[in-house]
């Protein structure tokens, strides 16, 4: 307990000393301080992430992650196809509107002879063909938001 506490006297009194040094990071410079407004909400492109959520809810959503940009959704099985199943994953790269900011993963699988789900190729213009449909909904709503203002 003795040297948890000297430790962080320790790290409270380097802290102190080095506050005055202007030329370190995060001491004694004359920056402002983030606003409450940049530290609350989510950490990617707010119009990306509201875009894979439209674009993408006919899927069952499994986990979304609005600090590391991670949208995961289970499995989709069309009914006009119910012998091939989709599995989606979002990557948000960026806080900007980009198109090299946005990543989208498919996965598929089709009934084999047994009726087991086996892995299956997915189209190479599948994954792309998405992300345009998020970047267009996107930059719809970033029109939008403009618009309003």
């Amino acid at each position: 307990m003795a040297l948890v506490r000297g430790a962080a006297f320790a790290l409270i009194a380097s802290g102190l000393l080095l506050g005055g040094c202007s030329s370190l990071p995060f001491g004694g410079s004359k920056a402002k301080a983030p606003t409450m407004e940049a530290q609350l909400g989510i950490g990617v492109n707010a119009y990306l992430w509201r875009a894979t959520l439209d674009t993408l809810s006919f899927m069952p959503l499994d986990s979304a992650d609005p600090w590391g940009g991670v949208v995961n959704y289970d499995w989709y099985v069309n009914p006009q196809a119910p012998n091939e199943r989709f599995k989606a994953t979002v990557f948000i790269l960026d806080r900007r509107l980009r198109a090299d900011a946005l990543n989208v993963a498919i996965t598929k699988e089709v009934k084999d002879a047994a009726g087991a789900w086996v892995s299956a190729p997915v189209a190479a213009q599948t994954e792309t063909d998405l992300e345009n449909a998020i970047l267009t909904k996107a930059r719809q709503l970033n029109l939008a938001n403009a618009a309003r203002r």
